[in-house]
C-alpha cells in the first residue's frame, strides 16, 4: 500500500466516524485500523526523511534496506 493510499483510508475512516454514531464495537475497531494507518504512515515518512538526510550528506543516494544491514 503506498502512502497516498494509507491517507486515503485513514481519512475515510475520519470522515466515517464523523458521519455516524457507531457502535462502540466499531468505534475500536475504527480506532484500531486508524493507529495501524497511522503507524504505516510514520514509517515511510521517516523512511523518505532518512532517504533525504543521506542524499544530502553524500550527494549520492544510499538504499534504506542496505543501511539498515550494515
Amino acid at each position: 500500500m503506498t502512502f497516498e493510499e494509507a491517507l486515503k483510508k485513514l481519512a475515510a475512516i475520519i470522515e466515517k466516524m464523523d458521519r455516524e454514531e457507531p457502535s462502540l464495537d466499531e468505534s475500536l475497531r475504527n480506532f484500531e485500523e486508524g493507529m495501524e494507518l497511522t503507524r504505516y504512515c510514520r514509517k515511510l515518512l521517516t523512511e523518505a526523511e532518512y532517504k533525504v538526510e543521506m542524499i544530502l550528506q553524500n550527494g549520492e543516494l544510499v538504499h534504506f534496506k542496505e543501511v539498515e544491514e550494515a
